[in-house]
């Protein structure tokens, strides 16, 4: 038999890279559009399940790195493309 190391979690996409959050709290003028985002794209019920966070569904998550970047879909999400993203949100009414 083989003594494989235990396997890690991978944890959430959307956890993983640190500077995504720092480029949101740097850009105060976007906290409004990356909540209202967050609350749309967070599962029912997030508060009830580890790790305790509004993050989307990492199959969602996946998917959408893999249709942005291409590849595997295992790519992080790069802090400017979520800028620019905020920046477009937030230029639409409602």
């Amino acid at each position: 038999m083989s003594s494989a190391p235990p396997t890690r979690a991978r944890p959430p996409v959307a956890v993983a890279s640190l500077p995504v959050v720092f480029a949101i709290l740097r850009r105060p003028d976007l906290w409004g559009a990356a909540i209202a985002t967050m609350r749309t794209l967070a599962p029912r019920g997030w508060w009830r399940r580890a790790p305790y966070l509004p993050i989307p569904d990492e199959a969602w998550m996946h998917f959408r790195l893999e249709t942005a970047y291409g590849g595997d879909g295992n790519g992080p999400l790069r802090p400017e493309d979520l800028v620019t993203f905020l920046e477009w949100k937030r230029s639409f009414p409602g």
